[in-house]
């Protein structure tokens, strides 16, 4: 089966399955894991603005996207001519049926399951002890928060830290003095790449607030990889635990 995957995730899940180069035939130019199996499959533009023309050149059986990361319309268009699939994931149970249902239609049952179970053990192992708030930012001019319908929100209270904004939905709009309720201000690094200047930026207001560059990809990031985030989220509750005991 010939796929082209428009969702960077995605895609990293597809290998992680593993299907081969012969089989992920196309992919956007943010599908960037695993660097050395990624780099053979053909970039058919970005995720807002694919090239249907060399998606049909292609020739996919199937395509997967996303609702939140592809446009609706060039989706669409698609659909014309293509098996597309459409994934929408907002919680853990939905990427638990996400590999599933990949599992189930690559034929990699076992794998997608094995994979569903180490990501169950890193969720439950990564866990803090305390009421920590938290403002989780994902991009500057304007700053950009996540609300409480994301993935993003639910990994953060899978953890246990308190989303300040979780009354607010979707990706709302925020102004640095909205920020003052946070113990801690995570910058992001993706989708806007904030850098420890940006943390400098953060200091002049809040000098005796926690503020740290956070992997995106550890929050954000559906599909397999959180499976492989476990050091990462045990290095990142010690540096706060640090925090919080000094």
């Amino acid at each position: 089966m010939k796929v082209v995957s428009l969702v960077p995730s995605i895609t990293e899940a597809l290998f992680d399955l593993s299907l081969t180069e012969n089989e992920v035939v196309g992919r956007t130019k943010f599908c960037i894991h695993p660097g050395e199996k990624v780099k053979n499959v053909t970039v058919i533009g970005g995720t807002k603005n694919i090239n249907i023309d060399k998606i049909k050149a292609l020739q996919p059986d199937l395509i997967l996207a996303n609702k939140e990361e592809n446009i609706k319309e060039q989706v669409e268009a698609l659909m014309d001519d293509f098996k597309v699939i459409v994934t929408n994931v907002e919680t853990i149970e939905d990427n638990y049926y996400l590999l599933k249902n990949l599992g189930k239609i690559f034929n990699k049952e076992d794998k997608a399951q094995l994979f569903n179970l180490k990501i169950y053990e890193v969720l439950n192992q990564a866990k803090i002890n305390s009421n920590i708030k938290v403002a989780y930012l994902i991009w500057k001019n304007p700053y950009m928060t996540i609300g409480s319908d994301t993935f993003i929100h639910k990994i953060l209270t899978e953890i246990g830290f308190e989303n300040i904004f979780k009354n607010r939905i979707r990706y709302p709009e925020i102004q640095t003095k909205d920020l003052a309720e946070a113990d801690i201000i995570m910058l992001s690094s993706e989708p806007f790449p904030f850098k420890e200047k940006h943390i400098e930026e953060f200091r002049e207001f809040y000098p005796d607030k926690k503020i740290m560059i956070v992997d995106g990809e550890a929050f954000s990031w559906y599909g397999t990889h959180i499976a492989k985030c476990e050091n990462y989220f045990k290095e990142l509750l010690q540096e706060i635990d640090a925090f919080q005991n000094s």
